[in-house]
């Protein structure tokens, strides 16, 4: 098959082979493994914070020993693995995985350095092909990572093969600002501020370029709660927060 008959995609605003995707990707947070989580707090004001924090509120993951196993997909540094931790007991455990050996390296000296890698096990995997038997997990998230995968419909399908019943999916994406004027200031800084504090923080202002642009090619949330309801979850629903800027959608296997 000739490379213009392959199957095309999009990596920010280019157009690409579908099976180049993954690497382009790959390179991009093998560049800025080290200073995501700093460049999360410079980009977001800090607000990341509590956006993870809404998320974690909805996993509502049980404090004693009561068993819950959580899978935290495209979740290399283990943010929200600590933040689970930190909340739930003793019988909850996090599975994190990422496709990127290099944000799990994070992710693994993090654990060790707070003391709680028992309870957090870092795996290497794509979220399309999800190494782990069907029914294995009672809830699935994913934060800030959905739209850097391929195909996110195997995604959500995988995402749904894995869950035992009723288990909960969330996943917590940037989305469509949707004040006016906000709007055109949010452009701005996203294609003009990022980029450079990429450059000053990690050495790097193309990582950034193509977050912001693959911010803008994301469906909006209607759009994407009907990928989700199409991959077979029931009550689907979401929620948007900070005049746009993310979207936390909450769906069941049922």
């Amino acid at each position: 098959m000739r490379e213009q008959d392959a199957p095309q995609t999009h990596f920010g605003f280019r157009q690409v082979p579908l099976s180049d995707k993954q690497r382009l990707v790959d390179d991009v947070f093998h560049k800025v493994a080290r200073r995501y989580d700093l460049m999360n707090d410079l980009m977001s004001g800090g607000l990341h914070r509590a956006w993870k924090d809404t998320l974690v509120t909805a996993l509502n993951p049980p404090t004693g020993d009561r068993p819950f196993r959580l899978l935290d997909m495209a979740g290399g540094t283990g943010d929200i693995a600590a933040r689970v931790i930190a909340e739930a007991g003793q019988g909850t455990s996090v599975t994190v995985l990422d496709v990127n050996n290099a944000m799990l390296a994070v992710g693994r000296e993090r654990a060790e350095q707070a003391g709680y890698p028992g309870q957090v096990s870092f795996v290497n995997g794509n979220v399309q092909s999800l190494p782990f038997e069907a029914g294995s997990y009672d809830a699935c998230a994913i934060a800030f990572g959905i739209r850097n995968v391929p195909e996110i419909e195997a995604a959500l399908a995988e995402s749904l093969r894995v869950l035992r019943r009723p288990g909960l999916f969330a996943c917590l994406e940037f989305s469509t600002v949707d004040l006016p004027m906000l709007d055109v200031v949010y452009d701005f800084y996203s294609f003009n501020v990022i980029p450079l504090l990429g450059r000053l923080v990690t050495g790097h202002a193309e990582p950034y370029r193509y977050l912001v642009e693959s911010i803008r090619r994301f469906p909006k949330p209607e759009a994407f709660a009907a990928l989700i309801r199409e991959a077979g979850f029931r009550q689907v629903s979401y929620r948007v927060m900070s005049g746009g800027i993310v979207a936390l959608h909450c769906a069941w296997r049922l």
